[in-house]
């Protein structure tokens, strides 16, 4: 891989993890223009160097909320952070379930399969219409659901349904405060990508050679800074309930890869 194809997917994670346009989706489909017909486990190092960029960004972003929230716990009492975690937590289960148990499926999903990701785009663009036009509440994230918002995001590993969309919309449609919706939803992600990471390095699949030292690092710093100001412009369009625009990018880019894979 050059570094100006890991500039590009670089940029198109930073993006679209935040984005409700789903970064699995997108860099499928980057892959296939781009005629990467390798195995996903071919490019599992740049996939965890890319999402190891977006979490960070996230930890960045949430900077304050975080040392707020270690605070509390270290308090050891039954406050209001100890309580988000638990939800975290809760949150993190279905997931992880998925993860665990139906690992070798989930695999399959990726490598070319744009038929299934055109599809969950357009399911992505549908939630995100739904949600769009909720009703604006003050509620806050119940442990009830946390646990459907985390199912949520287990049925958003399928590539082309957007994570954030999935969650975040879920969240609103649950009479969530939409701020509220965001700072869940981009917080309960972290553990997961950090844990399958993890996962990821332990299997002992990951091959690394100095030739990739350069693509590594650009994909790692594009896919950093444009989570950044990803996440940051996210939080502020869920709050002005703006989120049409980006179920018609959905619509627009499942509706192209449906058709490309009837004619091609």
């Amino acid at each position: 891989m050059s570094w100006i194809e890991a500039l590009l997917l670089g940029i198109i994670q930073g993006l679209t993890e935040f984005l409700p346009v789903s970064s699995s989706g997108h860099l499928e489909i980057t892959k296939f223009i781009l005629g990467d017909n390798s195995l996903p486990e071919d490019s599992m190092l740049m996939t965890v160097v890319l999402h190891a960029a977006t979490a960070i960004s996230t930890l960045v972003v949430f900077r304050k909320d975080l040392l707020e929230i270690f605070q509390g716990l270290f308090q050891f009492k039954w406050n209001e952070e100890t309580k988000f975690s638990l939800k975290i937590i809760l949150s993190m289960i279905p997931a992880g379930i998925v993860g665990v148990f139906f690992n070798d499926e989930i695999e399959s999903l990726f490598g070319g399969r744009l038929l299934l990701v055109g599809s969950m785009l357009i399911v992505t663009a549908i939630l995100l219409l739904l949600a769009d036009r909720a009703k604006t509440t003050d509620k806050g994230v119940s442990y009830w659901a946390s646990l459907i918002i985390g199912i949520s995001q287990a049925i958003a590993i399928m590539p082309g349904i957007s994570r954030s969309g999935a969650t975040i919309s879920t969240s609103v449609l649950l009479g969530i405060d939409r701020s509220k919706a965001a700072r869940f939803s981009f917080l309960m992600v972290v553990p997961l990508i950090l844990g399958a990471m993890a996962k990821d390095i332990m299997s002992g699949e990951i091959v690394y050679e100095s030739t990739q030292m350069i693509p590594l690092i650009v994909g790692f710093m594009a896919a950093f800074i444009t989570g950044i100001l990803a996440c940051t412009w996210m939080i502020s369009l869920v709050k002005k309930a703006k989120l049409s625009w980006f179920a018609l990018w959905c619509l627009l880019v499942g509706s192209i890869a449906i058709v490309y894979t009837f004619i091609a």
